[in-house]
Order: C-alpha cells, then structure tokens, then sequence
C-alpha cells in the first residue's frame, strides 16, 4: 500500500501539509514526498511493491504533468512494452509510471481501460487542473472534501482530513473527478443481458478467470503472503496459488486462544497444499486492549466491520513484525458474489442479484475497507483475486437463478467449478461457511458483546444513543462503537450508509445482530 494526498487551492505550507499527511505514513513508510503542483501540491508515501529502488519513487512527472497512485496496474509489462514501440521511455520498474503516457494518449478515456485497483491523483499541466480517479470496486481507498477558501483536497483516508475538511466524503469507486464534476467510467455491476451457457460451462469460465485473476496478482518484486481463514475463498486462494508458483507458499491464521473454529481447517488446508504455515492466537485482553486502535484505524462504526477487523489487524500485525511479507492475498468479495448464509432467504432470483449489486456497490464501506486498513496499518498491500474485475463482471452477469442456493449449501457453483481439481480436501471445498468474525472463536464477539453492557446502564444507553440522527445505536455494543468512532472522526458518521445487516425486509432476515450464528439456517456453519 501507498498513501496519497493532493491539495488545490491556497494550500498550507510543507510543514502543516505533513501534520495531516503523516497520519498515514504507515501505509508508505519507505519514502515520503511532497511536490508543488500549480497552485496544489501532491503527496506520497511509498511502500515499494513493483520497482524496488528509489526510481520507482512518486510523484511521477511527464513534461508539465503529474501524478501520485496508490495501485497496482495488472498486465502492466505488456503495456509497457507498447508505450515504449510509441517512443515512451521509463526509468522505474514500477508500473504506476505508465499512467502519465496513457494519460497523454486517451485522456480520461484511460480510466475505464485499467485492469488495475487504484486510487490516484493526476495534475494536468497543460491545463492546469486536477483530475482524481479511482477503481470501480473502491479496493484502494480515497476520501475527499473542500477547505474554507474552496479548495479540495483529495486523501488515502479520512484521518487525513479531519480537522482540515468539515464534511469528509469517500470518493466514489468508478468515478474520476474533473472541473469540479465527478464522471462515472465504470458501473461494473450493471448488466444488461445475463450470460448464456450451461452449468458446466459457466463453472468452467468462473474457474479460469479466477485462476487468471490470481496469476496476475502473483506478481510482485517483494514478499507474498496469503491470508489463510480455512473457509472456502481463502482456502482456494491459496490452493489456486500455490499450484501456480509451483513451490510452497507462507500461509498465516488467527483464532482465540480459547475456543478457535477456523484454525483447525486452516491447518489443515496448509498441510494439504504444502504451505509454511503460521498460526497467530490472540487473547480477550488483546481484544478490547486493541477495539479502540482499530476503529481509529478503520474510520466505521458499523458492528460486523468492527468485529472482522480485529483479528485481521492482529494477524497481520503478527505478519508484520515476526515476517518480511509485504505482499498479502485474501479471499473478500467471494461472499458479495456468489451469496451469504442469509442470502439464502432471497425470495426470488430477481432479489438475490438485486442484494449482489448492492453488497458489490458498498464494498468500500465494509469488507474492502476492512481489509485495507488492517493490511495497510502494518505496512503491507492487499491483493484481492476475487475482486478481478473480469471475473466480477462475468458473475454478475450469471442468471441469479443458478446462483441462488437451490442446491443444499451456499457458493455450489464456485465449489464445483474446482470440483475436479482436487485443489482442497472435500472437507475444506464442501465446507459450509462461517462468518469470519465467528470464525475466529464464538468467544472473541462474546466478549465485545459483554465488555459493552458493563458501560453503560439500561437508562444510560437509552440515553446516549438517542443524540445521534444517523445510525441511531441500536445496542450497546454499537454504542460502545459508535462513541470511540465520534472521539476520531467528530461528526462525519455519513462516511458509511447504514449497518451492514442481512436484509431484514426478507422473511428469517429481520435480526437484531450481524452475524449469521443468529440465523435459522446456520447448522452446522463453524463447527
């Protein structure tokens, strides 16, 4: 990961610009720069992913052009190949320095040919403005807002912006921004006809695009990990990869001390493939010593995003003190694809892709943050193989009546479309799925759920909870939540739309938690 900033406008000088800036020295912490651009400025922070020497260092700069990303351009090398037959010439092995010769030759029009996550921040010389731009899932993040004298200042993350913006937005995925307008290129889960085929032949195509999305994630001039949960998409993750690299690959799990449900088959998924495999455990007291630094970490208040997140930033925590990891894998987006435990309550076809464009859409707000933050935290970069954007257009694209669980258990056509290849154990591939939060131990949500009723009286969260408009508490433990988020990020609770909840409009939905061990239809899900 890398983090970027660029200021328009009457811009604060260098030394109150890095005030701001350095609250997220983390994500780059090889590098810093800050360069003049017109009348803004650019920022980066560099963790060297592609290009390892100070060459590959940001801003990049093209005659009067400029420009910061936070990204990994995919099949960037045959690019390169190609601007250099046009007479371009490179002086980095990073990838991100395609983008001012791209820029140059189709202008905007280049977002939406990227097969690339990014975030970026592009000064055109020439004309002396500011473009912004950022991938159509939002896996790298962006957030925006205006300072008084009407500039706008574009961040890697919130905390940049607080104290500096009075309303903090997130920068909307498959949009670029320019003269003051935001442009949509990319709406990827738009589908205007569903995809023909069989069965067969549609759980052939999702094997080979994901199998391509994750050859082209596999590159990299630093350290690969893998994020191994023992469920399904984690698992073929790093099944998929490790047969591909044809050498073992570093797996790391994490679970409670007490009562882990996911690291036996994390193990056991290791063992199978070959990998050097690393477990983390991690204790109550580590739990809620660590809840207040995670959600100043995350910039949420949303319960399931929270809950997932802590041992995600403690594994990787691990990772990154004990490892020389820089590269991590993981399995997110599967879940918003091919359907969760309660999308198993769709009542039609029709509402289970409509749920599927909704979960995709809001990503940025939740898983992807998720993973973002923790990974980025501890100075390392996240890959997400599910998240290729040719494979997400082809699943959406799927009839949702072969999606939707008609089959006795969730995700049967990801299953069977490696059915044959005995990548996993049928004990791993046939799994029936539990929620990561969960996974990691009944315990850990246990314990936040009980550390949360001794704060606050019956009266009391009545009370508090009712201060806020938006997002109304609706437990204590979101209030718990609610208030450390208000104590970083005062009054921007709008940067996330709602709590993520299973649809609760749909019969055996209407819950009052998140997670799916209070539906009717988790069995025997993490056990």
């Amino acid at each position: 990961m890398c983090a970027i900033m660029g200021f328009t406008g009457q811009i604060l000088d260098e030394k109150d610009i890095k005030i701001y800036f350095n609250r997220t020295k983390s994500r780059g912490p090889d590098m810093s720069r800050v360069e003049r651009a017109g009348n803004g400025c650019l920022c980066f922070h560099r963790l060297a992913i592609m290009g390892l020497d100070e060459t590959g260092m940001q801003p990049f700069c093209l005659d009067k052009n400029m420009c910061v990303c936070n990204g990994e351009l995919y099949g960037f090398r045959v690019l390169k190949k190609k601007l250099e037959s046009m007479g371009y010439k490179f002086q980095s092995g990073s990838d991100c320095e395609l983008l001012l010769p791209l820029y140059r030759e189709y202008g905007t029009e280049m977002f939406s040919m990227l097969d690339a996550e990014f975030a970026m921040i592009l000064y055109d010389g020439e004309r002396d403005i500011f473009l912004a731009a950022r991938d159509p899932i939002g896996i790298r993040p962006l957030f925006y807002g205006y300072t008084p004298d009407g500039g706008i200042v574009f961040a890697s993350e919130a905390k940049n912006l607080t104290g500096l913006c009075a309303e903090i937005m997130p920068f909307p995925p498959g949009y670029y921004y320019q003269d003051g307008q935001f442009v949509r290129f990319a709406n990827i889960t738009a589908v205007e006809k569903y995809t023909g085929g069989d069965l067969e032949t549609i759980c052939g195509n999702i094997r080979e695009k994901l199998i391509a999305g994750i050859k082209k994630r596999l590159d990299a001039d630093a350290p690969l990990g893998f994020l191994l949960s023992g469920g399904l998409d984690s698992s073929l993750v790093c099944a998929i990869s490790a047969r591909i690299l044809k050498k073992p690959i570093r797996t790391f799990a994490i679970g409670m001390d007490t009562d882990a449900i996911d690291l036996k088959y994390a193990r056991e998924t290791a063992e199978y493939i070959g990998a050097e495999h690393m477990e983390v455990y991690m204790t109550r007291e580590q739990v809620l010593d660590s809840l207040e630094t995670v959600i100043a970490m995350l910039g949420t208040w949303d319960i399931t995003t929270i809950r997932a997140s802590i041992g995600m930033y403690l594994c990787c925590k691990a990772i990154h003190e004990r490892t020389n990891i820089r590269v991590l894998l993981t399995g997110e987006i599967s879940d918003e694809l091919f359907g969760y435990k309660y999308t198993d309550f769709a009542p039609s076809p029709e509402d289970f892709q409509t749920e599927a464009k909704k979960r995709v859409d809001e990503l940025y707000m939740y898983d992807v943050l998720r993973a973002d933050r923790c990974i980025s935290v501890n100075s390392l970069e996240a890959r997400v193989p599910f998240g290729d954007l040719d494979f997400v257009k082809y699943v959406m694209s799927i009839h949702p009546a072969l999606k939707v669980n008609r089959y006795g258990i969730g995700k049967y056509l990801l299953r069977h479309a490696f059915e044959k290849d005995r990548l996993l154990p049928d004990s791993i591939l046939w799994r029936q799925k539990a929620a990561f939060s969960d996974a990691v131990g009944h315990s850990m949500v246990n314990d936040l759920k009980a550390y949360a009723e001794t704060r606050y009286t019956d009266a009391e969260f009545e009370k508090r909870r009712r201060q806020y408009n938006f997002a109304m508490p609706f437990t204590k433990e979101s209030l718990l939540y609610r208030e450390i988020f208000e104590k970083y990020y005062p009054g921007q609770a709008r940067m996330i739309r709602d709590f993520w909840m299973p649809n609760r409009t749909w019969k055996g939905c209407d819950v009052d938690d998140p997670s799916a061990r209070v539906l009717s239809n988790y069995g025997a899900s993490g056990a």
